[in-house]
């Protein structure tokens, strides 16, 4: 039994090359999307944890004062916790900037009390600073909440960047495939018209260029995706490996909507592809007529 022969060439070495740029820009466009979901989940994570977290400042007070104004702050209306952190608590909060050799003992340092207070309750800073003051106690509170803002904003951009790239990409992988579908298209000027005098419709003429490049995008995206999985495996390990999130931001990691990003990155590029073709091969054959 013979086989068919394809109407178009089954091998071109300029889809080789197109093929390349497609898979690259499907990497940077799936790189960019874990990364606005990646800020997005660190945004929320972080603000959720710092959300009714203070820390007091206790100027010129020893241990045993420290202590009192402790059992002072969890008596207060609207505080779960205070605990009162060591030297060695707070040598390891230093340990970033100073070394792991710590403070020496003759530098004076402030009592630090973590407290953590109900995230519904209303005022907390304002209302213990109020109630150290009136205990004789020179303090200074800080809302770990009064930075969230600050991150929110700063990821909110980060997220903002990110699906810019995504969208500009996206672009521009349709863009180069209109471009190579329309020069394979004059590059087989000759059978279009002999598909023409055959009677063949345009429709029929683009769906062969769609399911060429529909094919096309579908693994140039998939080999785009595995490259950004590959990276967003090998940024996590590296991550983990060097305890870059040093309590910062929760710690990196890929989970199902990744997955969902990542599976549906050769899909969308397969049906880019298609729609790009199917819209230059229409127009070009109008403009041949």
């Amino acid at each position: 039994m013979a086989r068919e022969t394809p109407l178009l060439p089954v091998e071109d070495a300029r889809e080789a090359a197109l093929f390349f740029v497609v898979a690259a820009l499907c990497f940077l466009a799936a790189l960019a999307a874990l990364s606005a979901k990646s800020t997005y989940g660190a945004a929320r994570a972080w603000t959720a944890e710092v959300e009714g977290e203070m820390t007091v400042t206790l100027q010129d007070v020893d241990r045993r004062a420290a202590e009192d104004a402790r059992k002072l702050i969890e008596k207060t209306d609207g505080v779960t916790a205070a605990h009162l952190l060591s030297k060695e608590e707070i040598d390891k909060l230093l340990e970033p900037n100073f070394g792991n050799r710590g403070l020496p003992d003759s530098l004076p340092l402030p009592q630090l009390i973590a407290v953590t207070a109900d995230p519904g309750a209303v005022d907390m800073g304002p209302t213990l600073q109020r109630v150290l003051t009136e205990a004789g106690y020179d303090s200074a509170v800080d809302e770990h909440a009064d930075w969230a803002g600050d991150v929110r904003r700063v990821l909110a951009i980060t997220r903002l960047i990110a699906l810019t790239a995504v969208a500009l990409l996206a672009s521009t992988a349709v863009a180069v495939i209109a471009f190579a579908t329309h020069a394979a298209l004059l590059a087989r000027r000759d059978i279009v018209d002999v598909l023409h005098l055959s009677g063949a419709r345009d429709r029929f003429i683009a769906s062969l260029f769609e399911r060429r490049f529909w094919v096309l995008g579908l693994r140039a995206g998939a080999v785009g995706a595995l490259l950004a999985l590959g990276a967003a495996a090998a940024a996590i390990f590296a991550a983990r490996a060097h305890g870059g999130h040093a309590g910062l931001l929760p710690e990196l990691s890929l989970d199902y909507t990744d997955l969902v990003v990542l599976v549906m990155t050769p899909v969308i590029a397969g049906l880019a592809a298609r729609l790009a073709a199917r819209v230059t091969v229409i127009r070009a054959l109008k403009s041949m007529m």
